[in-house]
């Protein structure tokens, strides 16, 4: 089973910018999809984005599309997720997935 890390979490400022990284223990195994899923307190898991590969076309959640770019290194098995243009309700904690699995999850807090 892959194992899966994220990173780059912390505190912001609404407007500002964060950038998310997720490491995979392995090369997935082609194709694939990999996502971002964010959970806020005192609600259920969301989806916020995704990649497929190869060819790198990708997904957004309504309310998060325009602001944060999912994007992936391939030699690196590492995924990003820029967050652009902050909002407080981004606050959560954000979790990658691969090949069913999950990461620990990165806090994130925007602040006003």
């Amino acid at each position: 089973q892959v194992q899966l890390a994220e990173s780059g979490g912390g505190l912001v400022q609404a407007g500002g910018s964060l950038r998310l990284s997720c490491v995979a223990s392995r090369r997935a195994f082609n194709p694939y999809t990999m996502s971002w899923f964010r959970q806020a307190p005192g609600k259920g898991r969301e989806f916020v984005a995704r990649i497929y590969w190869p060819g790198g076309s990708a997904d957004y959640a309504d309310d998060v599309r325009g602001r944060f770019t999912v994007s992936r290194d391939d030699p690196k098995n590492t995924m990003y997720l820029q967050m652009d243009n902050q909002k407080q309700e981004d606050t959560a904690v954000y979790y990658c997935s691969l090949e069913n699995s999950w990461g620990h999850g990165a806090q994130v807090t925007v602040s006003s």
